[in-house]
């Protein structure tokens, strides 16, 4: 009887995902998905990158650049390896399981659940679909994720989740309030992706600079 007593837009809110829930939901999504691919736009400021991205579950990932050219980002999980065709240098990183992690990150139910840990999770407007941005008529659903602590690389992070339930678009705000925006287009999951695709044959003549991030891990 009691519910005879509400008025319906109190009945509604009581069926509204939380933000959270939201988020899990996801990040669950993510979790059955064994690897994926989508082109990647990376902008910074002024600079722009393009290229062709790779995934598969855990933590193996391929970035082909058209945007620098021939430029190549790859890690089997274990050894990051990019090359700068313009500078003919590879710059190779055994990775550090942090490392592992964090580069996943971006389309993994690992780098998700990481996310959720160390920043708090919130509807940027609301749970309704918005446009992505001004000039889109592509809906999203958009998620705003604020540091719990300033030792994080982003002080805030929004998630745009496309109709289809997939990350569309991530905008991370860094610590000195730098924008770093990542669009995924023509996003496909599941594709049998081949583990041959995550080992690069570096070129002969490049110069091999190794961890140039810090010491590989004993």
């Amino acid at each position: 009887m009691i519910f005879l007593l509400l008025p319906p837009a109190a009945i509604q809110s009581q069926e509204i995902m939380t933000a959270e829930n939201y988020f899990d939901e996801i990040s669950s999504r993510y979790g059955k998905i064994r690897d994926y691919e989508a082109f990647v736009t990376i902008t910074r400021g002024e600079a722009v990158m393009r290229g062709k991205l790779s995934y598969k579950s855990p933590n193996k990932l391929r970035i082909d650049f058209s945007d620098p050219e021939d430029q190549v980002l790859v890690t089997d999980g274990e050894l990051l390896a990019i090359y700068i065709p313009k500078y003919e240098v590879i710059m190779e990183q055994k990775l550090k399981r942090r490392s592992q992690a964090a580069l996943a990150s971006m389309v993994s139910q690992q780098g998700l659940n990481i996310l959720k840990k160390n920043y708090g999770v919130a509807y940027l407007i609301g749970p309704n679909s918005i446009p992505l941005d001004e000039t889109s008529e592509e809906k999203v659903i958009k998620l705003k994720l604020t540091s719990r602590s300033t030792a994080e690389g982003f002080r805030q992070i929004e998630i745009a989740v496309g109709m289809n339930g997939l990350i569309r678009r991530i905008t991370g705000v860094t610590i000195g309030y730098e924008e770093l925006v990542f669009d995924f287009n023509e996003i496909k999951v599941n594709q049998n992706i081949p583990d041959m695709r995550f080992q690069y044959d570096s070129p002969a003549y490049a110069n091999v600079y190794h961890n140039f991030l810090f010491e590989a891990e004993e």
